[in-house]
């Protein structure tokens, strides 16, 4: 639950010393996500100052703002944050902020048409939507429609520079949907540690099992264990995936299971799911996560993909990240 009396007082005291909203030329904004703060990084360019609240292996589900995370969104000019239930410990407060500060949930400019419904949630739906390129077009040219309706005189230019990111995401759908064509349709199942992965499923034609359910609150049982562990076997599933922001202990047992019925079940790699690679990698970036994810998909289950991926970047080549 927020904390009325830290989110009051952190605003008064900034009113009361009269620091200015904007104490530099550039716009500042603060970012839940890591795949937020990146995109808006390189729509942004010069014109935005961008500090990202969750970094590498933070996992957004149970994420909680800290004091300095509420010092940063009052002085900022702008908050972006994910919603469609992503951040569901931080909604009460972004209710507040909003009343005073300018707040955007940039993934609620996705369609209701082409979102996914949550399996936990009545009348919500999965968050999960980066996980498929083509709907962060949508979150990327609402980041830029945002900063500019804050910065007008920018407005043109950083819709151009949204829509050169656009471009760039086409790109990287249609790399990925040739790349994810090699592996043999029989193979083409993915198994990890939770239902993050449902929107890459469905854009790319791959059957997506999660150990857990949307969120990463929610428990997995013995029988979902049992459940997954005849698919393996009956299925002759080869590889399950860890993620980054996930406990592996549930895939273990997965393989674990599977073994004990005289089934060899490797791990494929872990993939970035609810947060990006390191900071100052190209895996810590929006593109470059979505790269190594579909490398290493593709590879684990019997397909190809070059050497250091879309882009010629990839450090890991597609090996543990």
């Amino acid at each position: 639950m927020i904390n009325r009396r830290q989110f009051l007082g952190a605003a008064s005291a900034f009113a009361v010393a009269g620091t200015p909203l904007r104490a530099q030329a550039s716009l500042q904004v603060v970012a839940t996500t890591g795949m937020i703060a990146d995109t808006a990084k390189v729509i942004g360019g010069d014109l935005v100052q961008v500090a990202g609240m969750m970094g590498s292996g933070i996992d957004p589900h149970s994420y909680r703002q800290t004091r300095s995370d509420i010092v940063d969104m009052v002085r900022a000019d702008l908050t972006l944050w994910h919603g469609l239930y992503l951040e569901a410990q931080m909604e009460e407060f972004f209710a507040a902020l909003d009343r005073k500060r300018a707040v955007t949930p940039v993934a609620e400019a996705v369609p209701v048409a082409l979102r996914l419904a949550h399996e936990d949630y009545q009348n919500r739906f999965d968050p999960h939507v980066w996980m498929d390129p083509s709907l962060w077009t949508y979150v990327a040219r609402e980041i830029g429609r945002t900063m500019g309706d804050l910065v007008p005189e920018h407005a043109q230019a950083l819709q151009q520079r949204a829509e050169d990111y656009v471009t760039e995401l086409t790109a990287l759908r249609a790399y990925a949907d040739d790349v994810l064509s090699t592996v043999p349709q029989e193979a083409r199942v993915l198994v990890s540690a939770h239902d993050a992965f449902r929107y890459f499923g469905r854009a790319f034609g791959y059957e997506v099992l999660g150990v857990q359910g949307i969120s990463t609150e929610s428990e997995a049982g013995l029988n979902r264990i049992g459940q997954l562990v005849d698919v393996l076997v009956q299925r002759q599933v080869g590889a399950v995936f860890i993620e980054s922001s996930v406990s592996e202990r549930n895939v273990r047992a997965l393989i674990e299971g599977a073994a004990a019925r005289g089934h060899e079940v490797r791990i494929g790699g872990q993939l970035f799911s609810d947060a990006m690679g390191p900071a100052g990698t190209y895996e810590g970036t929006y593109l470059g996560m979505i790269d190594y994810n579909v490398t290493q998909i593709a590879r684990a289950l019997g397909g190809s993909a070059p050497d250091r991926g879309y882009r010629g970047k990839l450090q890991q080549e597609g090996s543990n990240a």
